[in-house]
């Protein structure tokens, strides 16, 4: 599969609804590299059996399609189609789809053609013994996709290709050209002949080399452009830097634009960023490989010493400081392989360095180097799929590992079924955190899951309490200490429980948790007090719970010294789930008895309503519109 997509894809998702079609699965997962998912009761026991069960079709889909998965779906064009439509808006980023007939007859490639999905689909029609039926005119006529190259090529200006491919298919005659140098690059300029040679075989479409029109070029050089070319750059280039803490971005990012100027390289040339791991977390560097859009790897010191003997201007002081001579030559060098050479050596400013090595074999490229590991701190809601939000699933797709309470990793269902996953139990936060903050000091992506906001009362702040100390001081490693760390938002219960009941929180509102496990109780009180002043409305959390019987009890006489006793309160239990429960009282009615820790107690302010529909209550909290309400009434 690697020869299909890119091999920064994820594995395409092969999904069946059907007892035929979970037999089509077991052919095409015994020949292609693919992660079957087959609706719940939809396949027989077998030797071979799904990598994911799920109930919900189109959901299921969505998510697949949202997590940036190449969907291949056993069924009719028109189920998939009407799943992903509304989640269609970047040609450029969308993963392909691709439709199979249940008996194999027809695969059809629906989106991303020219992102491998027409050439994924040939392969799997193969399989089948169907037909592909790719229908974007390029493949067809010219049997390649120009705008879609196969690593290590990368198009400089994919803009220009659709008119050139079109004039291609009007019979418009072309030329090859190459300026790479015979030493290093013969198989590179090999493996680009071979990708474009379908062209020369093709009927009508002319190859020449006095009257072409059009070029289509191979070249390390940066290219202006042309209505008329096509320039391609093969992504060979291993770039090392090095940097004083905090150095200024704009100042690396001009390092290396004048490396690679003085040189005659073109920036598209550059597959890869390395550097010595303890500048994983340098913002000169993140910037610099966002802005070239290609990955950032890192090397222990100790891995770049060992390239010492190869290195031009080995330095006594950096071994001083941080234990290798080099790290801008020693990263080149290491990331292009033993037979890597360099291309541009050393160059310094005030506070970076850069190097440029090239890597015959893009293969072995950046061999034994780590990415920076991340965190991601993955909100799910309440755990029903729908309120889960694309980014969040994106997160979980992307992780390596899953942390957290086994019962918020269980609402995850089939999205998570082939993820390792690290189970703790409730009292176990800490732990679940650390253990999330050291492995991804290791390289590795950590998704810690959530319930409801991952930022309220959740895993959010004990992450970054741990960053934010020393080790010595209680705190995580140093290689913890660099990692990446990002948040999806997600549905919280209190949000939930105003949507199921109304509007309760239409005017200024507060959120407070009655546990004292870990917050006095004392501070709790003053704090219910100071909002039963303010006239908040209160959104209780953790308001019971087994030995936790009397402070919910206590709130409330609070807030009756404050409230009329026929304030609203909502007592909302199991949101998104089958189990869903929502309760209507009044303050002066509310119980312990019925409330436990998987219900939100929100208590309306002094102007906070209740009133009946047809459909049943409702409650809200007016924001003061009244008077124009009234004002209006007054003048028709």
């Amino acid at each position: 599969m690697d020869s299909v997509i890119s091999k920064d894809m994820p594995i395409p998702v092969l999904i069946s609804m059907t007892r035929h079609g979970a037999e089509l699965a077991r052919r095409l997962i015994a020949a292609h590299d693919l992660s079957w998912h087959a609706r719940t009761d939809s396949f027989d026991a077998g030797d071979v059996m799904p990598d994911h069960v799920f109930d919900k079709t189109v959901p299921h889909i969505q998510d697949s399609f949202a997590a940036g998965f190449p969907v291949i779906g056993i069924c009719s064009a028109g189920i998939l189609i009407r799943a992903i439509a509304g989640q269609l808006a970047d040609k450029w980023a969308e993963p392909p789809v691709i439709s199979i007939a249940d008996d194999g007859s027809s695969v059809i490639p629906l989106l991303g053609g020219h992102h491998g999905g027409n050439m994924l689909a040939q392969m799997l029609a193969q399989s089948t013994g169907g037909k592909a039926a790719v229908t974007t005119a390029g493949d067809i006529r010219l049997g390649v996709s120009l705008d879609q190259p196969p690593m290590p090529f990368v198009l400089a200006d994919p803009s220009g290709a659709a008119s050139i491919m079109a004039r291609l298919n009007d019979g418009a005659p072309f030329r090859l050209m190459s300026d790479l140098p015979d030493d290093h690059y013969s198989g590179i300029a090999a493996a680009w002949h071979d990708w474009l040679s379908p062209m020369s075989r093709q009927s009508g479409i002319k190859q020449s080399a006095a009257d072409a029109e059009i070029s289509i070029i191979l070249s390390l050089r940066p290219q202006p452009s042309s209505p008329h070319a096509l320039v391609y750059h093969p992504r060979l280039a291993c770039l090392g830097v090095g940097a004083s803490r905090h150095c200024p971005p704009d100042e690396m990012a001009e390092l290396v634009s004048g490396l690679l100027a003085d040189h005659d390289l073109s920036p598209h040339i550059i597959a890869g960023i390395y550097s010595v791991d303890l500048k994983a977390d340098e913002p000169a560097m993140l910037e610099l490989a966002n802005d070239l859009n290609v990955p950032l790897r890192f090397y222990p010191a100790a891995q770049l010493e060992l390239e010492t003997p190869r290195v031009a201007e080995p330095s006594q002081v950096v071994f001083d400081e941080i234990g290798t001579h080099s790290v801008a030559e020693a990263s080149a060098l290491a990331a292009a392989g033993a037979d890597g050479v360099m291309i541009a050596g050393k160059r310094k400013t005030a506070h970076a360095t850069a190097a440029l090595a090239i890597s015959p074999d893009n293969v072995n490229q950046g061999q034994n180097s780590t990415p920076r590991g991340q965190v991601m701190l993955v909100g799910i809601g309440p755990g029903q799929s729908a309120w889960r939000t694309p980014e969040a699933t994106a997160m979980i797709r992307k992780a390596d590992e899953l942390v957290g309470y086994h019962l918020y990793i269980d609402l995850l269902g089939a999205i998570a079924a082939d993820k390792p996953r690290a189970d703790y139990a409730l009292g176990q936060e800490e732990d679940r955190c650390r253990y999330a903050l050291e492995e991804a000091g290791k390289g590795r992506n950590m998704a810690i899951i959530c319930s409801g906001d991952a930022g309220i009362y959740a895993m959010g702040a004990l992450v970054f309490e741990l960053l934010d100390r020393d080790q010595s001081d209680g705190g995580v490693s140093d290689a913890a200490r660099r990692v990446a760390v990002g948040s999806a938002p997600g549905v919280s219960a209190l949000q939930a429980a105003a949507a199921r009941s109304g509007a309760l929180l239409g005017h200024d509102f507060c959120t407070i948790s009655l546990s004292d496990l870990l917050t006095p109780w004392e501070h709790i009180e003053n704090r219910i007090h100071a909002a039963a002043k303010g006239d908040f409305v209160i959104a209780f959390y953790n308001p019971v719970s087994r030995r936790r019987r009397i402070g919910l009890a206590k709130a409330r006489d609070i807030l009756l010294q404050h409230r009329p006793a026929d304030t609203p309160v909502v007592l909302a239990s199991n949101l998104g789930r089958p189990e869903e429960q929502v309760h209507y009282r009044t303050l002066a009615e509310l119980e312990i008895d019925e409330v436990d820790m998987l219900t939100v107690v929100m208590v309306g302010s002094s102007a906070s309503k209740c009133f009946q529909r047809g459909t049943g209550k409702a409650v809200y909290t007016p924001r003061g519109y009244a008077k124009r309400i009234d004002e209006n009434k007054h003048n028709t």
